[in-house]
């Protein structure tokens, strides 16, 4: 009953033009003051500031500032300039070379906004003047970025560890392969349309040309390995990655490259930090509301009612799919994390059902979110980028949300996919 409240309260707020952020906080407010009184009221900026102030969070505006610098210092065009001499020969191959590009950038930023910002602006127009239709420019690029959301390192996959107390570096590895996957699958799907529609090839393969341009993006292609060489093995923690992030890009962008555009670094770091200011405001909120839940055990009691209709796995994990898939509707997916995980955890717990596979089934569900209107944050990026009408791409996107809603099956129930790394690497 109080739960069903809080939810009606939330999206009333929602709907009337109040910040998700101070939505969340107003509601949590009003449910602590109607069950413990004012005197309860005390506590609120203490149990805020606690909740935004987690050392794992740090790694948030790291991964975005190590993008800004990525974007700011030449190294996505050196990156864009190497994908287009390895796969410009292909029909279909510009299109290919931005799902390429957006997965490299993924595992830089994080983020897949930045992603469609940093990528976009440069392979859209060039796209168009290819005689690419501006609807398919825009929903390759949007359903492409949305990969960053898996890929490691994943700023929501940060947020869902840190809600569902689970490892942050396991979730990482457990979003290579669907990661992969979905990439290659995205080529795929842009290679049959090519073919189907007679999309151009666009430049002879020259092996010159591809050295050239290898060299030039060498430094550039040592990031990653970098920073989730240094994760992956143990040598620091996802929270220091990011940091070696940001060190790394700076160095390479800065002192290799000598390529730093300070007027464009400080545009992109005022953008970075307003991101930033709104996912901590919204962590801040949600640790009011998980400690107002947590006190009336509303997720345990969430937990019993699910598991008197059912506690078979299979079916909890597909009402799981069609949840996140409704809310993802509505909330970006930071949003959506720190809402709800805290939430259904409890029941997943009882169930048996990994916390780290679980985590890539949220994660995935967001990223179809993403693409997915009325909210869409990623999609209207790219839409803004190609000046395009958001319903026509969003029909030119249906066939690469199909390929994100196939890897989500793979995710959801066959772990196998997720889980083999994570159970060889740290298990």
């Amino acid at each position: 009953m109080i739960l069903g409240v809080m939810l009606s309260g939330l999206f009333a707020l929602i709907l009337m033009g109040v910040p998700i952020a101070v939505a969340l906080g107003l509601v949590a407010v009003g449910a602590i003051w109607y069950s413990d009184g004012f005197d309860a009221l005390v506590n609120v900026a203490l149990v805020m500031y606690d909740g935004a102030t987690k050392f794992p969070l740090l790694a948030i505006p790291m991964f975005v500032l190590a993008g800004a610098i990525m974007n700011a210092s030449g190294i996505s065009r050196r990156l864009i300039a190497f994908a287009s001499a390895l796969l410009g020969f292909i029909r279909g191959g510009l299109a290919m070379i931005n799902i390429g590009v957006s997965m490299f950038f993924a595992e830089i930023s994080g983020s897949a906004v930045a992603d469609v910002a940093a990528t976009g602006s440069i392979l859209i127009p060039a796209m168009k003047k290819r005689g690419y239709p501006k609807a398919f420019a825009a929903a390759v690029t949007s359903s492409s970025a949305s990969l960053a959301i898996i890929i490691p390192p994943s700023i929501p996959m940060i947020l869902y560890g840190v809600m569902a107390d689970a490892s942050i570096v396991q979730l990482f590895v457990a979003g290579i392969v669907p990661g992969v996957l979905g990439g290659f699958s995205l080529m795929l799907i842009s290679y049959l349309l090519a073919r189907h529609y007679g999309w151009p090839v666009e430049e002879i393969f020259n092996l010159r040309r591809v050295w050239v341009t290898f060299k030039e993006a060498l430094a550039a292609l040592f990031l990653p390995i970098i920073i989730l060489g240094s994760i992956f093995g143990g040598v620091v923690t996802a929270t220091e990655g990011a940091g070696l992030a940001v060190v790394a890009a700076l160095f390479i962008g800065g002192v290799i490259y000598r390529d730093l555009n300070l007027s464009f670094l400080r545009a992109a770091l005022l953008d970075g930090a307003m991101q930033t200011a709104v996912v901590m405001l919204l962590v801040a909120a949600s640790a009011l509301v998980g400690v107002y839940l947590t006190e009336q055990q509303l997720p345990q009691q969430l937990a019993q009612w699910v598991l008197s209709i059912t506690d078979n796995p299979v079916a909890i994990l597909a009402m799981m799919n069609v949840f996140f898939l409704i809310i993802g509707l509505f909330l970006h997916s930071a949003a959506a994390i720190i809402l709800v995980v805290p939430v259904v955890v409890p029941l997943i717990s009882l169930v048996g059902i990994d916390p780290v596979h679980f985590g890539l089934i949220v994660c995935l569900n967001l990223a179809i979110g993403q693409q997915t209107p009325p909210v869409a944050s990623v999609l209207i990026t790219a839409c803004s980028i190609a000046r395009a009408n958001v319903w026509e791409v969003s029909k030119a996107n249906i066939w690469f949300i199909g390929v994100l809603l196939a890897v989500l099956m793979l995710v959801t129930y066959v772990p196998a996919v997720p889980m083999t790394l994570v159970e060889w690497l740290y298990r």
